[in-house]
């Protein structure tokens, strides 16, 4: 039977400020990627989400960002290599220790936002991310956007991947993804995200806004938990992955 992996990027409130549906969405995916308090989240929200991940047997990842809670973590910060795998590092602690205190283990990592768009095009920083996640555990996977320099540089390092995908998200020809800032970079349409999610599965490619298919490796995919369509998007995604006899678990 063929699987795949849903995941979502949650535990992104602050204080008293919530954001996304992580309740509703824990009881819809197989994985999800908590923040750890750079650019997004807190100590209570961290705490809470992942009891929650826990009681609905929802695999946990960590998800670091750079330091720019008021950016949210979308923000380009130049760092060197050396930094960026000490602020890696520095989430996967405070993170684990709230994982491992509930019993469970974390099992993957996968970078957020700016993080995740620059070390998907730079070797360097790329194998700063695979090497912090090397050294504190060789067992956890890194999740990457599919084909980018995360996966190559990970798989190079003895890592276990996971190769990723957007339901939510455009594509550019060279298998990026499309910029926030550029019209048509998030698909708000919830046809339109199932058709993209179901050809990724069944094909292993996607369609470019420029009309041109590319090759992909889809293992996992991402619905973001901020986008307002989230709930509906993965319960029609399941929908059809199920009807096509697809098991829908984490990696």
């Amino acid at each position: 039977m063929m699987k795949i992996d849903i995941n979502s990027d949650l535990g992104e409130s602050f204080g008293n400020y919530t954001l996304g549906m992580d309740a509703a969405l824990l009881s819809l995916i197989s994985s999800a990627n908590i923040a750890c308090g750079w650019h997004a989240g807190d100590a209570n929200v961290m705490a809470q989400t992942v009891r929650d991940a826990l009681e609905n047997n929802v695999a946990i990842g960590c998800h670091p960002g750079f330091p720019d809670l008021l950016g949210f973590g979308r923000r380009t910060i130049q760092v060197s290599p050396q930094e960026l795998k000490n602020y890696v590092k520095y989430q996967i602690g405070a993170l684990n220790a709230f994982v491992t205190s509930e019993g469970g283990v974390l099992k993957h990592v996968k970078p957020h936002g700016a993080m995740y768009n620059m070390a998907a095009r730079d070797e360097k920083l790329a194998h700063a991310i695979a090497e912090a996640i090397y050294e504190i555990n060789p067992e956890m996977k890194l999740m990457g956007l599919s084909g980018s320099q995360m996966i190559t540089s990970a798989q190079r390092l003895g890592l276990k991947t996971i190769s990723e995908v957007f339901a939510d998200r455009a594509y550019l020809s060279d298998g990026s993804l499309v910029p926030r800032s550029q019209k048509g970079a998030v698909i708000h349409d919830r046809e339109k995200a199932i058709e993209q999610v179901m050809q990724m599965v069944k094909t292993q490619t996607v369609t470019a806004l420029s009309g041109e298919k590319i090759e992909i490796e889809a293992d996992s995919i991402c619905v973001h938990g901020d986008n307002q369509k989230a709930i509906e998007f993965v319960m029609g995604i399941r929908k059809h992955l199920i009807g096509e006899g697809i098991q829908i678990k984490a990696v």
